[in-house]
């Protein structure tokens, strides 16, 4: 039994299913002892690259990919064990996705999907399991970097803060775009045009609800926004870069987290190999870079802060393998504690709340 306790945190992991992975991981964050255990694998399907976990702790859902076709795959969380059970899926002609969100009253799914440059919102019943989906937008465009925006390739959807507006990151066409949603229909109410060729990947908002971060993956830059709740527009405040001046060599942005105080913006660096830290100002929404931290891995494609604060996760794709920080929630800077947790091909990092 790994029941969730003040000192016991339990976390999931999305893979790739190529090597010997298998499909989600869980393990255990012993919060006291400042160690993670070997994750264990606690369901079985294929490319579950992105996951998302209900508000209530009770239902995690999955991307997959199954012959060929997309699709969202449904588990309930046992409370006293952590283990999943699978409740059902729902499958899509196109391909898989990328990202998955759900709103806080387990009302609506959407996913991101970066090959065919559309996104897709599923209706949950009340037993919390995914209905048909009910509406599909797929982007037009493309963007000036010929071989990465040849056409759209959304990468994030996720629902804003007041849960008014689903926010999609399209990475082929640098664009923000917000959507509403009724009935299970999207429509397209505002949208953003970001630098040509920055290639935005995801986006995090700030407690306060008045600002957002993208996190470009085809230039090494944070984009700093600011949001309008009451239309869903956003503008752009400022640019910040994620990696030293003199680095030249291929790098990726990925993820993008903030913390639950929203003092602190954390971004990914894959290539560089890193974790940027940033200061908020929490009047201007302007980012001051505190730190530059390395993964202790290849490709870190995700990390998480653990519900109490004061620990990070990231997962190196390439080099499978976890590292975990302690982090001193004053200064938001990162201390190594453990690089060697061993997990085929990690991408996406999830807690449990507590």
């Amino acid at each position: 039994m790994v029941k969730q306790n003040q000192q016991t945190i339990i976390g999931y992991i999305g893979t790739y299913t190529k090597g010997n992975s298998k499909g989600i991981y869980r393990f255990t964050l012993d919060t006291v002892e400042g160690k993670i255990s070997t994750p264990v694998l606690a369901a079985e399907l294929t490319d579950p690259t992105y996951i998302t976990i209900s508000e209530d702790n009770k239902h995690l859902y999955a991307i997959l990919k199954e012959a060929g076709s997309g699709g969202v795959s449904a588990y309930s969380i046992n409370e006293d064990s952590s283990d999943l059970t699978y409740l059902g899926k729902q499958l899509t002609p196109n391909g898989s996705s990328c990202h998955i969100s759900i709103d806080s009253e387990k009302h609506i799914l959407v996913t991101s999907n970066y090959g065919d440059g559309i996104i897709e919102a599923y209706q949950l019943q009340k037993d919390a399991t995914p209905l048909p989906v009910s509406s599909t937008i797929r982007h037009e465009g493309k963007g000036p970097n010929k071989d990465r925006q040849e056409k759209a390739h959304t990468h994030f959807a996720g629902f804003t803060p007041d849960e008014k507006f689903i926010t999609v990151v399209d990475l082929g066409i640098d664009k923000v775009i917000t959507y509403k949603i009724h009935n299970g229909v999207m429509e397209e109410v505002n949208s953003l045009s970001v630098a040509p060729g920055s290639g935005p990947r995801h986006l995090t908002f700030h407690p306060n609800g008045k600002f957002a971060f993208v996190m470009a993956e085809l230039v090494p830059e944070v984009i700093v926004l600011s949001y309008d709740s009451l239309n869903g527009r956003f503008s752009e405040l400022q640019t910040v870069r994620t990696v030293p001046e003199d680095f030249s060599e291929n790098n990726q942005g990925s993820a993008i987290h903030i913390s639950a105080d929203g003092h602190f913006v954390y971004a990914a660096n894959r290539g560089h190999d890193s974790i940027a830290v940033f200061q908020t100002n929490h009047a201007t929404g302007n980012l001051t870079l505190v730190e530059l931290v390395s993964t202790e891995g290849h490709w870190p494609r995700d990390f998480a802060i653990d519900p109490s604060g004061k620990f990070l996760v990231a997962s190196n794709e390439e080099s499978g393998n976890l590292t975990l920080y302690s982090r001193n929630e004053s200064t938001g800077k990162l201390t190594l504690l453990q690089k060697d947790v061993q997990v085929p091909f990690p991408v996406c990092v999830k807690f449990l709340q507590g």
